[in-house]
């Protein structure tokens, strides 16, 4: 029969190898793959940026979308510098997306995680998801990473 410091001592044993095991599987194990939210502000009558909000739904994220009428004070409240701005603005884990940024782009930039402020396609180029006509892959335009002042450098090309 086993007497009690014995049973306490192997418990403990157990329970610590258990709390590391839970660790350690913790740290290794796949992330997690679902949807992710998104917030997407954009104009109630903006037919591209429907059509962007479907794309990226599409993809796999789950768009929570706002209209918002008067963007440029939302943007002005976000801090979107004026020289990448959209016609949509959208937020994802602590980063902005200004315009027809691709679903491609957003999952890389939630992969690296890079110290910026968000990614923006700015203006509106014809050929990017939303604005490129149904059955047209989207090509020819420039995804910038930007900061809050207004710096930019390209993240990707299309």
């Amino acid at each position: 029969m086993i007497n009690r410091r014995v049973f306490v001592a192997r418990f403990a044993g157990l329970t610590a190898v258990g709390v590391a095991g839970h660790r350690l599987w913790a740290e290794l194990a796949p992330p997690t793959i679902g949807p992710k939210p998104i917030a997407i502000f954009k104009s109630s009558t903006c037919t591209c940026c429907t059509k962007w909000v479907d794309h990226i739904r599409a993809a796999g994220f789950t768009p929570v979308v706002r209209d918002e009428e008067e963007m440029d004070k939302l943007k002005d409240k976000l801090g979107v510098p004026d020289g990448v701005r959209s016609c949509h603005t959208a937020q994802i884990e602590g980063y902005l997306i200004e315009g027809h940024v691709p679903a491609s782009d957003i999952r890389r930039l939630l992969a690296e995680r890079p110290r910026i402020a968000g990614l923006a396609v700015p203006d509106m180029p014809p050929l990017t998801p939303g604005m490129a006509p149904a059955g047209v892959e989207p090509r020819d335009f420039e995804v910038v990473a930007f900061q809050l002042d207004g710096s930019t450098r390209s993240f990707a090309r299309h």
